[in-house]
């Protein structure tokens, strides 16, 4: 047996292929289309799909037909490397194939014209919204930049100034139409811009939103306890969507000798999270799609149109280190200029730290995200059900004779890595940590907070000149 990960790496996606097949190159070259189009990925010939090295007979061969094939069956022919690795006395041929830049990238035979994208670990042909979407990249634009058929004298932007300005406290300009991607020079408004106009003309830019009765959308006595759809500016729907989880989400609290304890059922930044991703990530190619808020008794599921953008399965993906990719460049610009979002993309991130920090957490609810080629979900459970039922005892730390419910201890390696930042910039402000160690200010804050109480860490000096001494 071979250890892959050893040969190309643990983050590399990769197909098995036990020989080149010179006569069916379509069973091969469907991978070569579906890596260029997506996040790259690697061929090994030589290994069957029990990871049984066979080896290959003869490896000068084999690379040459490979390019031979690739330069005539794919258009355009995408960057690709070839490489040979020995194991166990045979020889297999790795074949690295690059992200395309110039998207799609067709397999041309047998009379077809196929572009292949990657699903899970199949290569599949691409999707209409998936080709036009490729199509876009390989042109090196967004659906949120091209150009609309509607004029800017036509539309109000007064929620758009206001929220800015509100959460700012800075005047929006005119010239910040034009520098924001909304207008061009002409005064004609980007996909953007109509999707930020008071009155949207984008009419499948909506939100639907369903408070269910029970667990799941069964048919009952009453199917919906409050319902209600949502049109015109993202900003709008961005708080409508916010307003309506917030009615239809409880807080329980318990005293305390100096007062109360509040636990939310759900994080409020964690909703204000899914949201966004939904509303700024999501494909607006896709014409029939709506995103939806859908509140359970246990849970809130916010899903929307389109999966990941290179189409990994999110689910497949560490959360913690995922990196953004951005479907929608100039909306996302625009929502982190509006402080809605960070620049640096750490929304799924955010979503776990802020369900973690919660005093009424459990590891069995923790936040799950799901996609696949046609939505995206996030599902955010309700952190409050059960004691709301009744079902207590499997918190006992809220039992009544207990003053004070303990907080949740941060993950060691995360403290750890927090460690390293603050070694290397013990003088550093919490701004200055922030950006350094890649956590947000309030996690900074919070992990500070927590090393104090632990004994890990003093501070030495004011708070305005002096430092943090780790105590080994």
């Amino acid at each position: 047996m071979i250890d892959l990960v050893h040969i190309i790496g643990e983050t590399t996606d990769y197909d098995k292929k036990q020989q080149l097949e010179v006569n069916k190159p379509k069973s091969w070259c469907k991978s070569v289309s579906a890596f260029a189009n997506g996040r790259g990925g690697s061929l090994i010939f030589g290994v069957a799909d029990d990871d049984t090295v066979i080896g290959l007979e003869d490896p000068q061969y084999v690379s040459e037909k490979f390019s031979e094939i690739v330069k005539s069956k794919l258009d355009p022919v995408p960057e690709f490397s070839l490489s040979f690795e020995k194991v166990d006395g045979k020889t297999l041929m790795i074949v690295r194939i690059e992200p395309g830049t110039i998207t799609p990238y067709y397999y041309m035979g047998d009379g077809q014209q196929i572009a292949f994208c990657r699903i899970g670990n199949e290569s599949v042909p691409a999707t209409a919204n998936m080709l036009r979407e490729l199509v876009l990249r390989g042109s090196h634009q967004s659906y949120d930049s091209l150009l609309s058929g509607y004029k800017f004298e036509n539309y109000a932007f007064t929620k758009l100034r206001s929220v800015f300005h509100a959460r700012t406290g800075k005047e929006f300009t005119d010239d910040d139409y034009e520098s924001w991607g909304i207008v061009n020079a002409d005064g004609r408004l980007t996909n953007a811009g109509a999707l930020l106009a008071d009155e949207s003309p984008v009419r499948h830019s909506r939100i639907f939103c369903t408070r269910w009765n029970g667990l799941d959308q069964a048919h009952g006595i009453m199917d919906a306890l409050d319902d209600t759809e949502v049109s015109g500016s993202l900003v709008i729907l961005l708080q409508e969507g916010l307003d309506f989880c917030r009615r239809n989400s409880k807080k329980m609290w318990y005293k305390t000798p100096d007062g109360r304890v509040e636990l939310p059922g759900y994080p409020e930044e964690s909703i204000l999270e899914g949201l966004v991703n939904a509303l700024i990530h999501r494909s607006y190619i896709e014409i029939g799609g709506e995103v939806h808020i859908d509140i359970f008794d246990n849970r809130i599921e916010i899903s929307s149109p389109g999966g990941m953008y290179e189409n990994k399965p999110v689910q497949d993906c560490d959360i913690m280190s995922i990196k953004s990719r951005r479907r929608n460049p100039v909306l996302a610009d625009i929502f982190s200029r509006l402080k809605y979002m960070e620049r640096r993309g750490s929304g799924f991130k955010k979503i776990c730290q802020d369900y973690s920090l919660q005093t009424n957490y459990r590891e069995e609810l923790h936040p799950k995200f799901y996609s696949d080629s046609y939505d995206f979900t996030l599902t955010l459970y309700n952190l409050n059900y059960g004691i709301e039922n009744g079902a207590t005892e499997s918190l006992p730390q809220i039992a009544p004779n207990c003053p004070k419910l303990p907080q949740t201890a941060p993950n060691s390696d995360i403290i750890e890595k927090f460690l390293k930042v603050l070694r290397l910039f013990p003088g550093g402000t919490i701004p200055q940590l922030s950006k350094e160690s890649g956590f947000s200010e309030r996690m900074v804050k919070y992990y500070i907070q927590f090393l104090k109480e632990s004994g890990s860490i003093r501070r030495v000096g004011t708070n305005r000149k002096g430092y943090w001494e780790i105590i080994e």
